[in-house]
C-alpha cells in the first residue's frame, strides 16, 4: 500500500517558495515525521485505520497550535504504512520508516509485529509507542519503546477477577490463536484464573485465519465449561460466538481488548450480546472530562465512532508534543526520557511511564454488548 502523507515537507517548501516565502523562514521550522505502523489491509484493517485516525486527528490539531521547540515552529507530518499484522512485513515497514527519516512511530498494533520491529526502531534511535500488550515487548530494555495501554497481565488479570467474582465461573475453557497477543493474554488469564480458584478444564488452539471452531468448541462443551476465554481477535471471535450458539454452548465468551470493538457486533450480529464480556485498557471514555468532546470531534472528522485504540493513539501523539516542549528538543531519546518523567491527562486516562516503558497506572474496564453497542460493566 502506498504511503499516506499529511503536510509533506518538500511539497510544502516548494509551494511556500513559489509564493515568495524565503528559505530563511522555512529554516525556522522543525519538520517532524510521525509514522504509523498497523494493519491497513486484512481482517484487522478496521483497527489499523482507527489507530491511524487517532494519530491524524492529533497531528491536525497540533499543527494548528503553532507549537515551538527551541524557538522553531514544529510542523508534524504523518506517514502511515501497512504492516498487515504480519511480523515479517512489520520489520520491512519499520526499516522503511527509519530510512524515510521517521523518528516517532505510533504502533504496531499487533504484539507479534511489535516484538521484532522494536529492535529495528531501537537500533535507529526511533521512539516507538505501541498498543501491543505482550509483556515481552517492554522486557528488552529498549529506552525508546513505550507501551501506551495496559499489558496482558493487567487485562487478563482483570478479566479473570471479573469472571471469578461477578460471573462465579468455576470451570473455564481457554482458546488462543497462537499469535503473540493471543498466547500472551490467554496465558495470563489462565494463570490468574487458577489463582482465583477456577479450574481450567481445557486449553485449545486455533489460528488468526480460522473460521471453523466447531471441533474445539465441541471438546470444551464436553467438559461442561461455565465460560470460554478467547485470546485472539474480533474477526475470529465473532464467528466463534455464533458457532457456540449453534452448538448449544450457552456460556459467556470472555476476551481482551480486541473483542471490545464495534467490529465484533458488526460481524457477529444477533449472536453478540450480553454473552460476550471483554476487558479493555483505559477508563470509560464517555465518563472522562475530555471524553465526550473527543468522541464528538472524532465522529465529525471521520464520520464514524472510534474503535478501541484511536483515543490512546491520539493521547500519546499529544503527549509526545508536550514532551518535546518540555525537553526543548525533537530528538527521540530526549523526548522518551521526558515522557518517563512527566505525566499527561489524556482523553482516556493518565499517562506516565516506568523505567521499562510500561504505564505506571492504568484502569481496565470490563464491557459487554447491548443492542450492538459496547456497554461498560466495571472498572478495575
Amino acid at each position: 500500500m502506498p504511503s499516506t502523507f499529511t503536510t509533506a515537507p518538500l511539497a510544502r517548501a516548494a509551494l511556500l517558495c513559489a509564493l515568495g516565502t524565503p528559505l530563511a523562514a522555512l529554516a525556522q521550522e522543525h519538520s517532524v515525521k510521525i509514522g504509523v505502523s498497523g494493519p491497513l489491509s486484512g481482517a484487522n484493517a478496521f483497527a489499523g485505520k482507527d489507530n491511524e485516525n487517532g494519530v491524524r486527528l492529533a497531528v491536525e490539531e497540533l499543527n494548528a497550535q503553532d507549537i515551538k521547540v527551541g524557538g522553531k515552529t514544529v510542523r508534524f507530518a504523518l506517514q502511515s504504512e501497512d504492516d498487515a499484522g504480519d511480523p515479517k512485513q512489520g520489520v520491512t515497514v519499520a526499516q522503511k520508516l527509519v530510512d524515510g527519516g521517521v523518528k516517532f512511530v505510533l504502533g504496531p498494533y499487533n504484539s507479534g509485529v511489535a516484538i521484532p520491529a522494536a529492535r529495528v526502531y531501537n537500533d535507529a534511535g526511533v521512539l516507538m509507542s505501541t498498543v501491543g500488550t505482550n509483556p515481552k515487548i517492554t522486557q528488552s530494555g529498549y529506552k525508546g519503546v513505550l507501551r501506551i495501554v495496559a499489558s496482558d497481565s493487567q487485562v487478563g488479570g482483570a478479566m479473570a477477577n471479573y469472571a471469578a467474582r461477578e460471573l462465579k465461573v468455576k470451570n473455564v475453557g481457554v482458546i488462543d490463536d497462537r499469535t503473540a497477543f493471543g498466547t500472551g493474554i490467554a496465558t495470563e488469564f489462565k494463570r490468574q484464573a487458577q489463582a482465583a480458584g477456577m479450574k481450567v478444564a481445557g486449553h485449545e488452539f486455533t489460528n488468526d485465519k480460522a473460521s471453523d471452531f466447531s471441533a474445539i468448541l465441541t471438546a470444551l462443551r464436553a467438559k461442561k465449561v461455565d465460560a470460554i476465554f478467547f485470546g485472539g481477535y474480533a474477526p475470529q471471535a465473532a464467528p466463534m460466538v455464533r458457532q457456540m450458539k449453534a452448538l448449544g454452548l450457552n456460556v459467556p465468551l470472555l476476551g481482551g481488548d480486541t473483542l471490545c470493538s464495534p467490529e465484533m457486533a458488526k460481524l457477529g450480529g444477533a449472536a453478540v450480546g450480553e454473552n460476550v464480556r471483554c476487558a479493555q485498557a483505559g477508563a470509560i471514555i464517555a465518563r472522562q472530562p475530555a471524553g465526550p468532546a473527543f468522541l464528538a470531534k472524532y465522529k465529525e472528522r471521520f464520520k464514524r465512532e472510534p474503535d478501541v485504540y484511536a483515543p490512546s493513539f491520539y493521547d500519546q501523539t499529544v503527549f509526545i508534543a508536550q514532551a518535546m516542549k518540555a525537553a526543548n528538543s525533537v530528538e527521540p531519546l530526549k523526548v522518551a526520557q521526558q515522557l518517563r518523567t512527566m505525566s499527561h491527562q489524556g482523553v482516556v486516562g493518565t499517562y506516565g511511564y516506568d523505567d521499562k516503558g510500561n504505564l505506571k497506572k492504568t484502569a481496565v474496564t470490563v464491557y459487554t454488548f447491548k443492542n450492538g453497542a459496547l456497554a461498560p460493566l466495571a472498572s478495575y
